[in-house]
């Protein structure tokens, strides 16, 4: 047969492994930042962007979607290539794909900061990036997909079904989670609320972890374990049935994120028994990349990109083992809301993702550079740095996870709780959060490592270029099935085909789940006493998503006695209604605010925002100073956020919008008479009128600063419910 010269594009391998290796510090460096802050919650004190409420979704997107993401777009265009024996479909895509992705990553870098945030867990992006990134990720699928079209290979290998399926999942969960009401260029309002909300976001959530940090990196297990060990894989049957039962039962299991709370129970129910079922495929996938070493094993000793790999398999074994099991009502009674949650996410991620990754950087760079690694004893010495790293991360995170469930949980014989104080258990658990520290900065180290080692190898090397590569046309089959050829057989050089039963297989668990809850009024059973939020009590809100605070704090009560004995009644689904986005949040840092409203007092929140140390002694939390600089609160678009909400469904008059401005100066001057209670504040105040006065600055009045509108949210949170009686509509 004549053959076809051609050449691979490396280039853009490369240039994805850099970025990789870049953004990999960067999140690792924020993460180690944060972890810091949990010893010293004032590091950054009085700089906004700096604080943790801000930094904590920079340090989780830097990770997940600019390490983590890179790397599998290096590892997808290398592999994909060598599969289809085809140059990428277009090197203007892939460019594009390239330096869009990119700016997509330094868009979130200043905005995150800055507080632009829609506060959805790994979609807290706003919506005009939310368009780049659905506009960028389609640029990746046409040049996938296209490639596959004039391949020069007739069968789709195991990988290209799981890169398939990531591009249509990805696509699906981004778009129909992120569809906002503009209110301006950076600020949008989820058309979700509430429960129904939280139910299309942890759709979204767990799918991401599964479709962006899971399938992506399934497919590179299958492409380059076999390529370093020279074995084939262990089982292409196992491969089959794992792809199709794995992404068809993946995408039910979203709703055991929300265990207990206000999802109607059929939903929770379907999420528990979905992800139980999720561990035959997840343990055939590592099971099928295990195995494949059989009688590689000695190459393990002496191969650094193995040990990596074993590693990350086994981490993916850990992490798909505990999944389930946290799904499990009563292991997710205990788990919830802990830093067990926290141990369990950076098993995947730390061993899983980033053991595959850093694996197929030191196995890529050297066949690309043509050369061999600059130093295999600084791989192995990664390796092992990374893996203590892990440990020493993780383990104190599991048994801080334990210690506050306990002591969450713990009564006295007379019926009251035996920890009332929610920082008795912070206090408790602090040598761990330490230990996490040291951890973290030894799995820092060993990226500094690869860095070095990289470094070396490329300067000792050969420019990285485009490799000449050939190979036989494809030639065309006139008959749709060759005779005795199996469905899954055909189905495997057919890649339109392929890609819409992918898309099918996916999107019949979320119909199932996520129609039925918006459709059925029955499913959100509300309650005539609440209210939407006054416009002061709205623009306070959007400061709590701003500043981040759902990062620390939930606003969901389960219906346990210690929960319901600490923080008052549970929730219930008509107290979200008029929620757009919902603030159930994932962990409990601090205590969850659902019921705080009038609580405390105005002073007390005043000067708890200000230093939070000295009305709780042994707090972790953060001051936001910058709430209180004498700058007015920017309320110029009051009127057009409750017009959104009006838009979304919230029964705000047109003289409640028209008047929105006149109510909200109201209320904040009836916040700032309260204030004035407390001597200490009216000295400190006058005291401030002097200093600007001194300096020639306009003395703006306490109404009208951002503390009040935050305070004055949190004194509505949990009033509308406490004496009314809930009615079903």
């Amino acid at each position: 047969m004549e053959m076809e010269q051609f050449y691979y594009d490396n280039k853009i391998v490369k240039k994805f492994i850099y970025a990789t290796i870049l953004f990999g510090v960067v999140g690792m460096l924020v993460g180690l930042t944060l972890a810091l802050m949990y010893l010293f919650p004032n590091m950054t004190d009085g700089i906004s962007w700096l604080s943790y409420g801000r930094l904590r979704p920079l340090h989780t997107n830097a990770v997940i979607f600019a390490f983590v993401g890179n790397a599998f777009f290096a590892g997808m265009y290398y592999s994909l290539q060598r599969l289809l024996k085809a140059r990428m479909f277009s090197d203007f895509l892939s460019n594009l794909h390239f330096w869009g992705w990119q700016l997509i990553i330094v868009a979130a870098a200043i905005t995150l900061p800055l507080g632009y945030t829609s506060s959805k867990e790994y979609a807290e992006l706003e919506w005009p990036i939310d368009i780049a990134i659905a506009l960028i990720w389609v640029v990746m699928g046409i040049n996938m997909i296209g490639t596959m079209l004039r391949r020069r290979e007739r069968h789709l290998y195991v990988a290209i079904w799981f890169y398939i399926a990531t591009f249509v999942t990805i696509a699906v969960l981004h778009i129909f989670n992120n569809i906002e009401l503009p209110v301006s260029a950076l600020k949008s309002y989820s058309v979700y609320a509430g429960v129904q909300d939280a139910l299309v976001q942890w759709w979204y959530g767990h799918n991401a972890v599964a479709f962006f940090l899971t399938t992506p990196f399934l497919g590179l297990m299958y492409y380059f374990v076999p390529k370093v060990a020279n074995r084939p894989i262990y089982s292409y049957r196992l491969s089959i049935i794992h792809f199709w039962s794995l992404i068809f039962i993946y995408i039910w299991a979203g709703p055991h994120h929300l265990l207990y709370s206000a999802l109607p129970n059929w939903a929770q129910n379907l999420g528990v028994a979905f992800s139980v079922m999720l561990i035959a495929p997840s343990w055939g996938g590592m099971i099928n990349g295990l195995l494949t070493l059989r009688g590689a094993w000695d190459k393990v000793r002496e191969e650094p990109v193995l040990k990596f790999f074993v590693v990350a398999i086994t981490g993916y074994g850990m992490a798909t083992f505990e999944g389930p099991m946290l799904s499990l009502k009563n292991v997710n009674a205990i788990a919830h809301y802990t830093d067990w949650i926290v141990a369990h996410v950076h098993v995947g991620a730390l061993a899983w993702n980033g053991f595959m990754s850093f694996g197929i950087i030191y196995w890529l760079i050297p066949r690309m550079t043509k050369s061999k690694l600059f130093s295999n004893k600084l791989a192995n010495f990664h390796f092992w740095i990374g893996t203590l790293g892990i440990i020493f991360y993780t383990l104190p995170m599991y048994v801080a996870g334990f210690q506050q469930a306990s002591m969450w949980k713990q009564f006295n014989p007379d019926g009251t709780l035996k920890y009332g104080n929610f920082l008795e258990t912070v206090t408790t658990i602090m040598p761990l959060y330490w230990m996490r520290a040291i951890g973290g900065t030894l799995y820092l180290i060993g990226m500094f490592i690869l860095v070095y080692n990289i470094i070396m190898t490329v300067r000792k090397g050969q420019t990285i270029e485009d490799e000449l590569a050939q190979a036989p046309a494809l030639q065309k089959i006139s008959k749709s099935r060759i005779g005795g050829e199996k469905f899954h057989s055909w189905l495997e050089r057919k890649p339109i085909q392929l890609t819409i039963l992918a898309t099918v297989a996916i999107l019949i668990g979320g119909i199932i789940q996520i129609i039925p809850t918006l459709m059925v009024k029955s499913n959100i059973p509300t309650i005539s006493s609440v209210k939407p939020y006054s416009p002061l009590e709205l623009e306070g809100r959007d400061l709590y998503i701003r500043e981040g605070c759902v990062g620390c704090h939930s606003q969901s009560v389960r219906p346990f006695r210690s929960e319901v004995e600490r923080y008052g009644p549970q929730s219930k689904a008509g107290e979200f209604v008029y929620d757009h986005p919902f603030l159930w949040g994932s962990k409990r840092t601090g205590p969850d605010l659902l019921r705080v409203g009038g609580k405390y007092n105005d002073n007390w929140h005043f000067n708890h925002f200000w230093n939070p140390q000295s009305i709780s002694a042994g707090s972790i939390m953060p001051g936001y100073k910058w709430l209180f600089d004498n700058k007015p609160m920017d309320i110029s678009l009051t009127q057009k956020k409750m017009q959104a909400m009006v838009t979304l469904g919230v029964p705000y008059s047109p003289e409640e919008v028209a008047n929105a401005q006149k109510a909200l100066r109201a209320q904040a001057i009836s916040i700032e008479k309260n204030l004035e209670n407390d001597p200490d504040f009216v000295k400190s105040y006058e005291d401030s009128k002097k200093k600007a006065a001194a300096k020639g600055e306009k003395f703006v009045p306490m109404n009208e600063r951002e503390i009040v509108a935050l305070i004055a949210y949190i004194q509505r949170l949990g009033t509308d419910i406490k004496v009314k009686k809930t009615t079903n509509n």
